[in-house]
């Protein structure tokens, strides 16, 4: 008998022990909505903050931005405020962040993601693709190269400049992209594009804007996405420049990233 009441003992114990070692080793994350979650802080980044979950040691890491988190406290005891808490009447103050955008799990981030909503954000990199010609859009340029074909290859760069962000994710974006068409043919065709555009929270955006070539000006639209790795946006963009009788089409993705 008092051996069982000994063994019951130290199980209580046992079991108080390391439910005190857990409070103790966990931290308590309280987001900008109030709401407060127990868990493991792995890594604090000047655009996000990244944990585990205490009940769940193991398994995947979460991402938030940190314009969603108001404070931190460690388990150590110390508290760390990540986002102030605005006073009342402040609200149209609150600085949104993006996101990845991003590839990542929860609170991906989409390109330029950063606490200033009016912060110009600037990007560039490679675009590579390429562009077929249809209808009157071939002939007109077989005017002036007789053995063009439909088919050419594009290589070039993006300058990306975003302009602003809304509370909402969504952004306003311009860019200017020069391009270098019809190498694989041993032609020179330069391209010249502005956009305007609007890219969304997840990443989708769309554009509008003059394109200039050797066969003159016209309108360009376009469409697409980018995805968001370690930092890194990858654009896949599908452009259309009616005219002529006929289309340009073309297909571009690359990658670029922040010019601090």
């Amino acid at each position: 008998m008092i051996r069982a009441l000994l063994f019951l003992l130290l199980a209580l114990f046992s079991g108080a022990a390391a439910h005190a070692q857990a409070v103790l080793t966990k931290d308590v994350l309280t987001k900008a909505n109030g709401e407060e979650l127990s868990v493991k802080v792995v890594e604090i980044t000047p655009y996000e903050i990244k944990y585990k979950r205490a009940d769940n040691p193991d398994g995947p890491l979460i991402v938030l931005r940190r314009s969603d988190v108001f404070m931190i406290r460690y388990a150590n005891g110390l508290k760390e405020v990540i986002t102030p808490a605005l006073s009342p009447g402040a609200a149209d103050a609150t600085l949104p962040a993006a996101p990845a955008g991003t590839a990542a799990p929860a609170g991906a981030a989409v390109p330029g993601d950063e606490t200033q909503p009016f912060e110009n954000i600037h990007l560039d990199g490679p675009r590579l693709g390429f562009t077929v010609l249809t209808g009157g859009v071939l002939n007109k340029a077989r005017e002036e190269l007789d053995d063009l074909k439909p088919f050419l290859t594009q290589f070039g760069w993006q300058f990306e400049t975003r302009l602003f962000r809304m509370p909402n994710g969504v952004s306003a974006v311009a860019e200017f992209v020069p391009l270098l068409g019809g190498l694989e043919q041993g032609k020179f065709i330069p391209s010249l594009s502005g956009l305007l555009g609007i890219r969304g929270p997840k990443g989708f955006e769309f554009g509008i804007g003059p394109n200039v070539t050797p066969l003159g000006a016209n309108l360009v639209l376009a469409l697409g996405t980018s995805y968001r790795a370690n930092g890194i946006n990858f654009p896949v963009n599908l452009a259309v420049v009616p005219g002529n009788g006929g289309a340009r089409i073309s297909l571009l993705f690359g990658f670029n990233a922040r010019k601090y």
